[in-house]
């Protein structure tokens, strides 16, 4: 795991797939940086497209029904892009106790993907 990440508060506008979603980050100082799509690191999700499509649809739906139209928190990796240009990144959500828990390793847990390296 990357050791050296920076902490935001994001609102997530989009869910593309069970890895990709779409937020605007509060970068501070009344300062947001808007329509940053964000690859979870360390994740794979089934592709929306060929075989995968059907696990890919409820792998997107998991991950849309966790942070659609929410606010997190975001630990993106300094300075690091995804092969396909977009920030890497953990999100942390509020559950309804009050704790925070880890989006990308409950999409692993629950079966919606799968560790990547």
């Amino acid at each position: 795991m990357e050791t050296n990440l920076y902490h935001y508060r994001a609102y997530v506008t989009e869910v593309y797939d069970g890895d990709t979603c779409t937020v605007n980050i509060d970068l501070g100082l009344h300062v947001w940086q808007m329509d940053e799509k964000i690859r979870l690191a360390r994740i794979d999700a089934p592709e929306l497209r060929g075989e995968e499509r059907p696990q890919g649809l409820v792998s997107r739906d998991f991950l849309r029904d966790l942070i659609l139209d929410k606010n997190i928190i975001l630990e993106t990796i300094k300075d690091k892009k995804g092969k396909y240009g977009r920030y890497l990144g953990e999100i942390w959500i509020e559950d309804e106790s009050g704790q925070f828990y880890n989006v990308n390793d409950r999409m692993v847990a629950d079966g919606y993907a799968e560790p990547y390296a």
